[in-house]
C-alpha cells in the first residue's frame, strides 16, 4: 500500500515517515525541491517533489495513492507571518483536498493541532473535542489557520467530497525536537541562559505517543472525528523546572507578570509595524500565559492511545540536545 506524507522533513513528519516504513508500507515523502531531507537519511522512503501552494504538483503526485497523511504547515507568532500562513496552513490545506478529489486517494488523515480546538483563560479549563473555539478574538494567526484548515477538512468531509480523520496532537517533545525554531527558548533554558518564566500551562505529548496515536487514528478512528493526542498538563514553570533538571543546571526563577509580558507584546506589534524586528509580539504574550490543557479522553477510548509522563519527553528532548552539541557554550 502506498501512503505519501507531507511535511515529511519535519521534527514529526520524518517520525511518521519512519514508522510507516516498520508497518511496511511504500512511503512518499513529498519535500520541497530545496529542502533539508537530512532527518530523512536512511530512511526507505521515495522522495517526491512538491508544495502545498503548488496544486498541480500535489495531483501529480497524489496519484496511486491511497492515504495521505497532511502534516505540513507553519507555525509563527506575528501579524506580519499571518499571510504566510493562510497561504500554507489553510489554502495549502484546500489544495490538499481538491487534489485528493481530483486523484481518487481513499483517505485524508489531517494533523491539525490542538491550537485548532482553542485554549483556557485559567487553570480549571481542560479542553476536550467539543469545546468551543474561544480564541478568535484575540486574532492569533496560527491558531485561527489551523482552525480555518479543520473547518475545511470537515466541510468536505460533510460534503461527501473526502473520507477523513482529524488528529490534534498537542505540543511535542522528544529526540530531536530542539531542531525546531519554536523550542528556541527551551534550548536557552538547557543552557541555563533563560532566568524567566509566565503564568500559563502546557500539554506534554512524547513524540512517540503522537506517532501511536496518529497510526491507532488512522487504522480505527471513525471518518469525521477529531482526536486529541494530548499527555500531562503541566505549568510553564514546571516545564522549565523539567527541562533544567534533565539539562543538569538552575531553573528559571523569576516570574514575569502577564501585564508586563502583554505591554512587551504590544510594544513588539508596534516596532513591526514601523518596520523594525521585533522578537516578541501579542501572539507570544497570550501563547504563553493562556492554559493548553487538553483531555485526550476520545482518543484513549476509541484508539487505544496512552502517554507516557512529561518527564520521559523532556528528557529525551535534553538528551538530544546534548548529544548533538546544542548545549556547548
Amino acid at each position: 500500500m502506498k501512503v505519501l506524507v507531507t511535511g515529511a522533513n519535519g521534527f514529526l513528519g520524518h517520525w511518521l515517515v519512519k514508522a510507516l516504513i516498520e508497518k511496511g508500507l511504500d512511503v512518499d515523502a513529498l519535500v520541497r525541491p530545496k529542502s533539508d531531507v537530512t532527518d530523512l537519511q536512511g530512511l526507505k522512503c521515495r522522495y517526491v517533489y512538491g508544495d502545498v501552494i503548488d496544486l498541480e504538483s500535489l495531483k501529480k503526485n497524489f496519484k496511486d495513492v491511497d492515504t495521505v497523511f497532511h502534516l505540513a504547515g507553519v507555525i509563527a507568532y506575528k501579524a506580519s507571518d499571518r499571510d504566510l500562513m493562510k497561504k500554507v496552513n489553510v489554502d495549502g490545506t484546500r489544495n490538499v483536498i481538491e487534489a485528493i478529489k481530483a486523484t481518487g486517494v481513499r483517505k485524508l488523515v489531517h494533523l491539525s493541532s490542538v491550537v485548532a480546538v482553542g485554549a483556557g483563560f485559567t487553570n480549571t479549563e481542560i479542553l476536550n473535542e467539543k469545546s468551543p473555539f474561544n480564541v478568535a478574538h484575540l486574532k492569533l494567526g496560527y491558531f485561527d489557520t489551523k482552525h480555518s484548515a479543520e473547518q475545511l477538512v470537515l466541510e468536505a468531509y460533510r460534503k461527501g467530497e473526502i473520507d477523513t480523520v482529524i488528529l490534534n496532537p498537542s505540543t511535542t517533545y522528544g529526540f530531536g525536537d530542539a531542531k525546531k525554531g519554536s523550542r528556541s527558548t527551551q534550548v536557552k533554558v538547557a543552557r541555563g541562559e533563560f532566568k524567566f518564566y509566565t503564568s500559563g500551562g502546557v500539554n506534554i505529548c512524547a513524540v512517540e505517543d503522537a506517532i501511536q496515536g496518529i497510526i491507532a487514528g488512522w487504522e480505527k478512528g471513525r471518518s469525521g472525528e477529531r482526536y486529541i493526542l494530548s499527555g500531562e498538563n503541566i505549568t510553564i514553570k514546571q516545564l522549565f523546572e523539567l527541562i533544567a533538571e534533565a539539562a543538569g543546571v538552575p531553573s528559571p526563577h523569576i516570574l514575569i507578570p502577564n501585564w508586563l509580558l502583554h505591554g512587551l507584546g504590544f510594544v513588539g506589534d508596534t516596532s513591526e509595524t514601523l518596520g523594525f524586528k521585533s522578537g516578541f509580539s501579542s501572539e507570544n504574550a497570550w501563547t504563553s500565559t493562556l492554559f493548553h490543557w487538553f483531555d485526550c479522553k476520545k482518543a484513549r477510548t476509541e484508539l487505544g492511545f496512552s502517554f507516557r509522563p512529561a518527564k520521559i519527553a523532556i528528557s529525551n528532548s535534553v538528551q538530544w540536545m546534548k548529544d548533538n552539541g546544542y548545549l556547548s557554550k
